[in-house]
């Protein structure tokens, strides 16, 4: 992240929050996780995961991480047309503008 140029990272932000917003709605998540990390390359790159209702909270926040082994769900990806829409309309319709 910081060594993105302030045009860069305001892009980044804003698709960003537009893709968090798009795959809360698309996933109906309570919670959508936006990670960023990149220690080990000279760049980053951005994990977004939506959480599910039922996860315990000692699962959530960072600890949600431990579920990728056992709750991995390829047949989620189904989900990828859906949150292509619903970003493509967040964000010609400037709905998450204000968010």
């Amino acid at each position: 992240m910081t060594g993105l140029d302030d045009t860069e990272a305001a892009t980044f932000g804003r698709r960003a929050r537009d893709l968090v917003a798009a795959v809360t709605e698309a996933a109906a998540a309570p919670a959508t996780y936006l990670i960023v990390f990149g220690e080990n390359h000279p760049h980053f790159h951005a994990l977004i995961t939506a959480r599910a209702a039922g996860v315990p909270a000692g699962r959530r926040s960072g600890d949600l991480f431990t579920l990728r082994t056992e709750a991995a769900d390829p047949a989620a990806a189904t989900l990828v047309p859906t949150v292509r829409e619903a970003y493509a309309r967040l964000t010609a319709s400037g709905a998450t503008a204000g968010a």
